[in-house]
């Protein structure tokens, strides 16, 4: 592929796409108990719900919304994909970079959250430290 320049329009089977990607704006969660895992985000990461119905809880990551959904309500979301229960094992993380992942991590504590590992350091070179949402979703901090 030739050099291209960053105004340079991305095309797509003849049909221009603008600048692609740009950025996640939504990730999706499956949840097995919305009020449970919407309690757990509201005291973990300290912040308001920003949409809120039956089936749905989204929290406002700065650029990303987070959106717990019930998993009864996912199928319509996904078909004909299929969702996958709590105990099938994780494949995915989040991370999310902080000051000081001690100092996090002993902030965690004191809102009641069980790490799973860390804080320890990479041969990276990072310091990391990992914790799960109700639902098993995994979260990283990092320095």
């Amino acid at each position: 592929m030739g050099e291209a320049s960053e105004n340079t329009e991305r095309r797509v089977d003849g049909v221009g796409m603008g600048p692609w990607p740009r950025g996640i704006g939504a990730i999706t969660l499956f949840v097995e108990d919305l009020e449970t895992t919407k309690l757990f985000y509201q005291e973990v990461f300290g912040l308001p719900v920003a949409f809120e119905d039956d089936a749905s809880t989204v929290f406002k990551f700065q650029n990303t919304l987070i959106n717990l959904l019930k998993t009864t309500a996912a199928p319509e979301l996904i078909r004909p994909a299929k969702v996958a229960p709590p105990e099938a094992g994780s494949r995915l993380q989040f991370t999310i970079d902080v000051d000081d992942v001690d100092a996090m991590c002993a902030e965690l504590a004191s809102r009641g959250v069980e790490l799973l590992n860390g804080p320890m350091d990479r041969p990276w070179g990072i310091r990391t430290a990992s914790f799960q949402d109700p639902d098993g979703h995994i979260w990283e901090i990092c320095h």
